[in-house]
């Protein structure tokens, strides 16, 4: 199994086999969560449905969860297992199943699904946790002495959820082990690879250190993919694994270094490939690099990935390369898609990132090399902290990649007055601060928010706060941006997936353009705005123009959207659940829960109902009430939200009904007309439709109308004809397609018997190397195979100019590779002529290049390979 297959293999049986619902990967990015700065663990996205503070959408979930972790960043590439960035792939109950489901499902899983030996498998429990034991004894297959009792089998992190787990390790063989006497489950050496955790989490530790049996148990599973990668693959390292070595590949090619021959440049190889990993996937989840939080854990993970292509000799600009091969090992991976739709932003962010770092890398390390000399020359050990934080401040250099360089040489960096620097730094800087942009949210303490309000009809309001660079201000100018609080506003505010309203300031003095209203803690509603005219001044009287078309057309499109997740669970089913939408003036979006694509007869039958809904002009009904009463109703709540104790109720009666902080039409009818423009996955178990209103289906739909129209006339059929007479011609297409492949297939066979008269003879091998004039590389095998079936002993070596570029083919039949022939060792050098690369198998590879001018070198190159194999 591939990565990518073997992920899919986990999450379809827990989805399939055992009922859990499908989530997509949760960013990295945690949300609502000030502890993390990153998700390290499958999860940590799910803690509020472990602690009880929400409903999770089902009792059964399962997850590949992307993560990173840099707490052990000096020991990637020194070890076989330690990575920034991994995947763990987690089935979780929350209050449902228990131990007597969780271990036959992960035995299952294991012994039958990926077929892991079942002689080599160990688990180990928590001693007390005899109902694990017993379990487990039940499995079948499981030796009984392969039961291990570890007394670290315990999972806590202070007070709250906690309980024993239960690992399970696969044997890799006495030649992966410590040779001690001791070695066994457990053992720190890489013989008994740990690759499943169980946590039953049946207890609740109190402040006093109780231990309370919880009446709703969990399960919370995790399983590292990249290591059950490198035991399904047979691979020692997971960097062998092909989530990983193909960016290994990348980097040996660019370096010249080929992985395996050098254990020391091994390692930053192994650097290169999960760094480029990881910087790919935060970048793709929102990350950018900066000199805070998890931004600065970007730019230390990639400021080191530069340093190690340094170590390998690589001087120019690499790392954004690698994102090409990351892209390609993630291709077709649901949780990934993005990283194909922002590669070349992913690859441009690290590009001006890297192009930053390189110009001062140089000069950094000059700095630091000479007083790594000076310290050695003086018999000291600690550099001092103003030279680790020049290090930092001028040149760029994170503090750990500064102590990591140090360590290589025995020296430590005084931290103490490093942090002493740093502070200094902070406290000159702090009025300038990247986070302190021009409508950052001051401290509004001293202004009494209380009487502030919202008020849809309000016309005209007082300015009650202004300020700009973080600070409060009196007054703006001409051309100054700022944040703004009027005394009331009917300005509706973005939140629940519906943007800002838009409109204009009027004062006596002063014109001012509003492009978004938000909301602060307390709920009081601020205003991004932008001086065009004039000046305005705390205290001013302004008259208020909101933009209400736009207005308008984002209440149709969230509307819309409410009688959208209804029409959807009643076309689709009632497992639809909404998770996550975007409400805009000239769009809607919608995701929501579904394992398969909604078809096109559905996606009729939704518009269908959605309309129906729409001509039936019906007047929504709007109200405030406790949220006790709100679900007694049956209101649908939002996923991920947050309410209060008085929620407001939007109901198209009859139809829908839902907790709702939105703007909305009064009436269905407003609406005017709904169409559905696309429907598409966009997460494992996640489908997304957008759809259009008003003005925007009209114009749409008037669209299609004269485009219909248009090619009728071409055709020179009616509209209603027009299917009959596409169908005819697709018919002639395919007529024509068959004919072409024919003649393909005729010219393929002329150009291999042709090719044949040209063989020569080297050693015990029948050669036959020309030029073949294809359309494609599938055109060059099929070439290449049927003149190999016409000899023995047969090495078969094609090129072809296709797009101006050289495609290679080298076939070996069976007798030829049982006498030493290597196809991809012949590749090998023939593609470095024509300034490419490639490789395949002994009896098959195929290769690029650039250069077709040095073609007939390239086949003078594969020649001497083969008579070298042939004197072999």
């Amino acid at each position: 199994m591939t990565g990518n297959e073997l992920r899919e293999a986990y999450l379809r049986f827990f989805a399939e086999k055992k009922d859990h619902l499908r989530l997509a990967s949760y960013s990295l990015i945690p949300e609502d969560d000030p502890t993390l700065l990153l998700i390290g663990a499958g999860m940590a996205p799910l803690k509020p449905f472990f602690t009880g503070k929400m409903k999770p959408p089902c009792p059964r979930i399962t997850t590949s969860q992307r993560c990173v972790r840099t707490g052990d960043i000096e020991n990637v590439g020194r070890t076989a297992r330690h990575q920034t960035f991994f995947e763990m792939l987690g089935n979780f109950s929350f209050g449902d199943y228990f131990k007597k489901e969780a271990i036959p499902w992960a035995w299952e899983f294991l012994t039958e699904v990926i077929e892991l030996p079942k002689e080599k498998l160990w688990v180990s429990i928590y001693p007390d946790d005899n109902e694990a034991r017993a379990i487990w004894l039940e499995q079948p297959g499981l030796l009984p002495d392969h039961i291990v009792p570890l007394n670290d089998n315990f999972w806590e992190i202070g007070p709250g959820p906690c309980g024993p787990d239960s690992e399970i390790y696969i044997d890799l063989g006495e030649g992966r082990g410590c040779g001690e006497p001791t070695c066994g489950v457990g053992c720190d050496c890489d013989r008994f690879l740990e690759i499943w955790n169980l946590v039953f989490t049946q207890y609740d530790r109190t402040e006093e250190g109780e231990y309370n049996l919880l009446a709703h148990k969990n399960i919370d599973t995790g399983c590292g993919l990249e290591r059950l990668a490198s035991v399904v693959q047979n691979k020692e390292t997971n960097f062998e694994t092909d989530l990983l070595y193909p960016i290994i590949a990348y980097a040996s090619k660019i370096s010249g270094v080929a992985y395996g021959s050098d254990k020391s440049k091994d390692i930053s190889l192994k650097v290169i490939a999960d760094h480029a990993r990881s910087i790919s996937v935060m970048i793709m989840d929102g990350i950018l690099p900066s000199n805070e939080g998890r931004g600065y854990v970007l730019r230390r993970t990639l400021r080191r990935a530069i340093r190690h292509g340094r170590m390998l000799g690589i001087t120019d600009p690499f790392l954004d390369g690698a994102v090409d091969a990351v892209v390609e090992i993630f291709r077709g991976a649901p949780d990934f898609s993005e990283l194909t739709a922002k590669q070349e932003y992913i690859k441009r962010v690290i590009r001006v990132e890297e192009e930053r770092f390189a110009s001062t890398l140089a000069q950094g390390m000059e700095l630091l090399n000479g007083e790594i000399d000076r310290l050695k020359e003086e018999n000291k050990v600690v550099l001092p902290g103003d030279i680790g934080f020049k290090l930092y401040d001028t040149y760029g250099f994170p503090r750990e990649l500064t102590e990591e360089i140090l360590h290589e040489h025995g020296i430590t960096l005084d931290g103490v007055e490093f942090d002493k620097e740093m502070e200094a730094q902070r406290s000159r800087a702090r009025s300038a601060r990247a986070e302190n942009q021009v409508v950052a949210v001051p401290d509004l303490s001293n202004i009494d928010t209380s009487a502030l309000r919202s008020d849809s009809t309000a016309k005209e309001a007082v300015v009650a706060a202004i300020w700009r660079d973080g600070e409060i201000v009196d007054s703006l100018r001409d051309g100054e941006s700022a944040g703004i609080i009027l005394d009331r506003t009917p300005f509706y505010a973005e939140g629940g997936g519906q943007v800002g309203d838009e409109g204009v300031l009027r004062s006596d003095l002063g014109y001012i353009s509003i492009s978004n209203a938000k909301k602060l803690p307390d709920g009081t509603i601020y205003h991004i705005a932008y001086v065009e005219e004039g000046e305005i001044h705390r205290g001013d009287r302004v008259d208020i123009t909101v933009n209400r078309e736009r207005k308008l057309s984002s209440a149709r499109n969230h509307t819309a959207t409410h009688l959208l997740q209804a029409a959807l669970q009643r076309v689709v089913g009632a497992h639809v659940k909404q998770a996550g939408s975007l409400v805009t003036p000239d769009r809607l979006r919608f995701d929501f829960t579904n394992f398969e694509p909604v078809t096109e007869q559905q996606i009729r039958d939704i518009e269908e109902l959605v309309n129906a809904e729409i001509l039936r002009s019906v007047d929504l009904d709007i109200s405030m009430m406790p949220i006790a009463d709100a679900k007694n109703m049956g209101a649908m709540a939002l996923f991920g939200e947050k309410y209060g104790d008085i929620v407001r109720v939007v109901s198209v009666p009859g139809f829908s009904i839902e907790l709702c902080g939105g703007s909305h039409v009064g009436n269905t009818g407003q609406i005017g007309l709904f169409k559905i423009i696309g429907e598409f996955g966009v997460a494992a178990g996640v489908r997304r439709i957008e759809a259009i209103t008003g003005k925007a289906a009209f114009s749409y739909a008037a669209t299609l109308y004269h485009t219909v129209q248009e090619i009728s006339a071409k055709l020179k059929t009616r509209p209603e004809d027009l299917s009959y007479q596409i169908d005819k011609f697709l018919d002639e297409r395919k007529a024509m397609q068959e004919q072409l492949r024919q003649f393909a297939e005729f010219r393929d066979k002329a150009d291999a018997q042709k090719l044949l008269m040209a063989v020569r003879e080297i050693g015990a091998f029948h050669v036959v190397a020309g030029k073949a004039n294809v359309d494609s590389m599938d055109e060059l095998r099929t070439i290449a195979d049927l003149a190999c079936e016409k000899l023995d002993h047969g090495i078969v070596i094609l090129a072809a100019v296709i797009d101006d570029k050289v495609s290679l083919v080298v076939k070996a039949d069976k007798n030829a590779v049982s006498a030493g022939a290597h196809a991809g060792q012949i590749i090998k050098e023939a593609a470095k002529e024509v300034g490419g690369g490639g490789g395949g198998r002994p009896d098959m590879a195929q290769a690029g290049g650039k250069t077709p001018e040095n073609i007939p070198q390239a086949f003078d190159a594969a020649i001497s390979v083969i008579q070298r194999q042939a004197n072999n």
